[in-house]
């Protein structure tokens, strides 16, 4: 979204594209990549945004409209903006679209307007709003509508987007982006929890990368930075939207596969190492590849949170042990069905 330091209500980009839309005979589908380019522009502000003609008819809705007041497009569109939908009161709970309707008033004075009003949300209750208004006009510069664009002026919304970015913060890694460590055992707690009670099957995979020192004293941090960043994509990018990538701590790393057979957790695993051994970054010049070596393990009935993560992680120092660059699964896994 563009943030709402950035946004101007009466920016040229608005008033261009609506001279443009208005004063034509031709359909969304047919406008050319100028228009569309003022379509995703004015979809993609963080304000409210329509446009209404002369007779009141609201022709546009954007997103940030929606998004504000509760109504779709469809339940606006060609409706008069006075029709029951945002009825705009000020504090003293007069109505501002029956007496003194400032769009009808730019409409016809041609004088912009900005004021504090209270509109009427789907759900029922009131939002405070800034609201600023701007005549639209044609080419012979006769007046052909209005445009209104309104910004939430609660607090609730900030706190809202507050508590929003606090959650997020709370589940990630800032390096990687990946989920952090707490997340991951919320998660598998939740998993044993499901499989105690549903006997659902799921696995972990514990993946360090190898010689990973090596690249630090190499290279330096800021190159150890980038190869976290390239494995911690690699891994999040190829596994299924319902399974969890995080990093464990260091250059560790923990997927949770779910719903998953043993013979199929092996290999999703292997595909994720090939993964990771055929990516690299560049860095001042070098090419940097590394490998990472994994092990993987169903969830037992006995297990608990520790013990399912020991065994992997165990697992997977028995393949560093053996060679590195490879995938160590539990022999009682292997028994299970793919």
């Amino acid at each position: 979204m563009i943030p709402l330091l950035h946004w101007y209500p009466h920016s040229q980009y608005a008033r261009k594209f609506f001279k443009q839309f208005i004063t034509s005979d031709i359909s969304w589908e047919q406008v050319d990549l100028s228009r569309k380019f003022y379509k995703e522009l004015l979809n993609n502000v963080e304000v409210g945004i329509y446009f209404a003609d002369r007779d009141r008819t609201i022709v546009y809705w954007n997103k940030g409209a929606e998004r504000i007041t509760g109504y779709s497009s469809s339940d606006v569109l060609n409706r008069g903006c006075a029709d029951n939908i945002l009825v705009h009161v000020d504090e003293e709970g007069n109505s501002l679209c029956t007496r003194i309707c400032q769009l009808a008033c730019t409409v016809a004075d041609g004088n912009e307007q900005s004021t504090d009003v209270y509109l009427h949300r789907k759900k029922g209750h009131r939002v405070p709003v800034t609201v600023n208004i701007v005549p639209i006009t044609d080419a012979e510069g006769k007046i052909i509508g209005a445009v209104e664009t309104f910004r939430d002026n609660s607090t609730g919304l900030a706190d809202k987007i507050l508590l929003q970015d606090l959650k997020k913060a709370a589940s990630l890694e800032p390096l990687t982006e990946l989920s952090n460590r707490r997340f991951i055992e919320t998660r598998l707690r939740g998993g044993l929890e499901e499989r105690k009670r549903h006997g659902l099957s799921f696995g972990i995979i514990f993946g360090d990368i190898d010689q990973f020192k090596d690249v630090n004293d190499s290279y330096g941090h800021i190159a150890g930075d980038a190869v976290l960043k390239m494995v911690a994509r690699t891994l999040s990018g190829n596994v299924r939207a319902y399974d969890l990538a995080g990093r464990w701590g260091g250059e560790e790393f923990l997927i949770v596969i779910s719903p998953v057979r043993g013979g199929t957790l092996i290999k999703m695993a292997d595909k994720l190492r090939q993964l990771v051994r055929n990516s690299f970054v560049e860095q001042d010049g070098s090419i940097i590849s590394v490998t990472i070596t994994m092990g993987a393990t169903m969830a037992r009935p006995e297990d608990s949170l520790q013990s399912q993560v020991k065994r992997a992680d165990e697992l997977m120092y028995a393949g560093k042990a053996s060679g590195l660059n490879c995938v160590t699964q539990d022999v009682q896994d292997l028994n299970e069905e793919n």
